[in-house]
C-alpha cells in the first residue's frame, strides 16, 4: 500500500535531503556516472528546499521512499515562463514544479500521477510551470495528459539540456 506524505520547508525531518538523493540515485542510476548535469542534483535539492513555500510529497511503500514530487512558488513578476507567452496574465502567481521522480521498480503503476496530483491540487497559485526534456516524448505526453501545455523551450544552465517549458492553469 502506497502512502503519500506531505512536507513543508519549515518541517523537513532529519535525513530528508538524503532521502531525496537516494531516490534520485536509483531513478537515474545509468545517468549518474556520465551526465554531469544529473550529478548536480544535490545542488538543486539544496536550492529548492531553501525557498519559501517549498513543498514536497513523498510516496512510501511501507517504510521505503519510492518517489517524490516537489516545488515552490516563484517570485511574482520574475517568472521565467513569461517570456514564452505572447500575452501573459498580468496578475498571476506561479508554482514552480521542479521535480517528479519514481524509482524504477515502482514505475508504470500510476504513482507519478498520484504524486503530481497531491503536489498541485489545492495550490493557491494560478499557474504551475515545469521543464521537461523533449528527448523524452513519453514524459512530455504524460504532462500533457495532466493538463500542461508546451509554450516554448529554455536552457536554464549552459550544461543542461534544452527543456520544453510547460504551463498548466490551476485556477
Amino acid at each position: 500500500m502506497i502512502e503519500l506524505r506531505h512536507y513543508q520547508k519549515d518541517s523537513l525531518p532529519e535525513g530528508f535531503r538524503q532521502l531525496l538523493l537516494n531516490v534520485h540515485a536509483d531513478a537515474y542510476a545509468a545517468e549518474l556516472v556520465e551526465d554531469e548535469f544529473v550529478q548536480r542534483f544535490p545542488w538543486f535539492v539544496d536550492h529548492w528546499t531553501s525557498l519559501n513555500g517549498f513543498t514536497c510529497v513523498v510516496a512510501y511503500d511501507g517504510s521505503e521512499p519510492v518517489g517524490f514530487a516537489y516545488g515552490a512558488p516563484l517570485t511574482t513578476g520574475r517568472e521565467w515562463w513569461r517570456e514564452h507567452i505572447v500575452n501573459p496574465p498580468e496578475r498571476c502567481t506561479t508554482f514552480g514544479f521542479s521535480e517528479l521522480m519514481v524509482r524504477p521498480a515502482w514505475r508504470g503503476k500510476g504513482l507519478s500521477a498520484q504524486l503530481q496530483t497531491a503536489l498541485i491540487d489545492n495550490r493557491p497559485e494560478g499557474l504551475a510551470v515545469l521543464l521537461v526534456d523533449p528527448d523524452h516524448p513519453k514524459v512530455q505526453s504524460l504532462y500533457e495528459s495532466w493538463g500542461y501545455s508546451r509554450v516554448g523551450f529554455r536552457q536554464p544552465f549552459p550544461d543542461s539540456p534544452r527543456f520544453a517549458v510547460m504551463v498548466r492553469t490551476l485556477r
